[in-house]
């Protein structure tokens, strides 16, 4: 039995050997409990000031209104630029955004316009950002523990929305909404340290793509060509859409549903970023590349945690419910993630992870006003019922190109 668990535990975090990508991790896991302290704060001020599903629909739309618009955009100037650089620009930039917003609470200022504006700041952001960590990962790891990064950079994450949730529920209540912009924006300096520490004579080599006309449409071309990579962003958009609007869904669950307060909301998260954390581990532990067929089973278990937790009135088991999709949701993302990842050339990777950042956090500013009309209609009951529908179809286009694949298992491509 200890065999085992050393056997799984060098499996695990077997990336966590290489020291840029220590740091990395160290880093992200300051800056992401900060931000998910934000986002908490963000979503607790809007209902508090407005009590309003729709508008919190409308502010975290407004969040990821920019990729919709420039996102695939955005993956053609990661594909150019040095990332580290990049990252590095991205990250002070949010830490001026949260510095800001925690000013606007303090003197008075901040109403829903400002909200609105704010959001867009950091969705614009975003766009740049988030393709450009997605991408980076394989520079500090190389393909060999891609897999493994990228589960273990969805388990920091879902390490952080467990523990900033749980923390920001006590701050508020003892200083103030404004604290949780304030304690985001000092976090963001981690990653900027650890950006600096790194050596970059251990990055592995990157060579950014020349400039040239067509670029977006050479990008679209490539995805559309390979089924593996289409099924997998098509799944995403559908899950992006209906299913991971989990910033309006779980606050108005937490506050009207079981007529909780901040505590109870930042239980909720806490939970769910828990069970993320199982999710994400357990695809860190994968010694193969993800198959169409996983990723089939992960989409129609998805499915089944959004349905449950939408069908479950009682807290304890709401509760676990919750601790349940949060595995499911970050095991689907997790392997999404690292398919397209194994399944596109490193020329053409800025472009692909930024469609994925598309599909994912982009298609929000279509989902979350949608899903925020559905639950002020009906109930918060139906935004999951909503998602799992969609999960449902996701599970059926990877069912499909199962169907069409040939029996014997075929290999990853080897693009570097």
């Amino acid at each position: 039995m200890l065999e085992s668990i050393r056997g799984w535990r060098s499996t695990a975090f077997a990336s966590l050997k290489v020291r840029n990508f220590r740091l990395y991790t160290i880093g992200q896991l300051i800056s992401g409990t900060g931000t998910w302290m934000q986002s908490v704060s963000l979503s607790f001020l809007v209902l508090y000031m407005t009590k309003s599903a729709s508008d919190l629909g409308i502010v975290t739309g407004a969040q990821f209104l920019p990729m919709l618009f420039f996102g695939i955009q955005a993956g053609v100037f990661v594909d150019r630029l040095n990332k580290r650089r990049l990252i590095f620009i991205t990250q002070g930039s949010f830490l001026l955004v949260a510095l800001a917003m925690f000013a606007f609470i303090e003197a008075g200022w901040m109403n829903l316009a400002w909200i609105v504006a704010f959001s867009l700041m950091l969705g614009a952001i975003n766009a740049l950002d988030n393709p450009a960590r997605q991408a980076f990962v394989q520079q500090l790891v190389g393909r060999d523990h891609l897999q493994n990064a990228v589960s273990l950079n969805s388990a920091n994450f879902n390490l952080a929305r467990a523990l900033g949730p749980a923390a920001v529920g006590v701050i508020i209540a003892a200083f103030g909404i404004s604290w949780g912009f304030l304690l985001n924006s000092i976090s963001y300096l981690a990653v900027l340290v650890a950006l600096k520490m790194m050596s970059t004579g251990e990055l592995f080599p990157a060579r950014p793509v020349p400039r040239e006309p067509g670029q977006v449409r050479q990008g679209l071309s490539y995805v559309r060509e390979r089924p593996i990579l289409l099924v997998s962003l098509a799944a995403v958009f559908l899950a992006g859409v209906f299913a991971f609007n989990f910033q309006v869904t779980i606050p108005v669950l937490a506050t009207v549903t079981y007529r909780g307060g901040a505590a109870r909301l930042g239980d909720f998260m806490s939970l769910f970023g828990l069970g993320a954390i199982g999710g994400a581990l357990f695809s860190a532990s994968l010694k193969r590349p993800a198959t169409v067929r996983n990723l089939a089973l992960t989409s129609t278990l998805f499915a089944a945690a959004l349905l449950s937790v939408g069908a479950i009135h009682v807290l304890g088991m709401a509760e676990v419910s919750l601790v349940v999709l949060g595995a499911m949701s970050i095991a689907f993302n997790a392997l999404i993630n690292t398919t397209l990842q194994l399944n596109s050339e490193f020329a053409m990777r800025g472009r692909v992870m930024a469609l994925f950042t598309f599909g994912l956090l982009g298609s929000t500013p279509i989902g979350a006003p949608i899903i925020g009309l559905v639950v002020a209609r009906f109930s918060p009951s139906w935004g999951f019922i909503v998602g799992a529908a969609a999960l449902a179809v996701a599970a059926l286009l990877f069912g499909s190109l199962a169907l069409r694949e040939r029996p014997s298992r075929r290999e990853a491509p080897n693009y570097t």
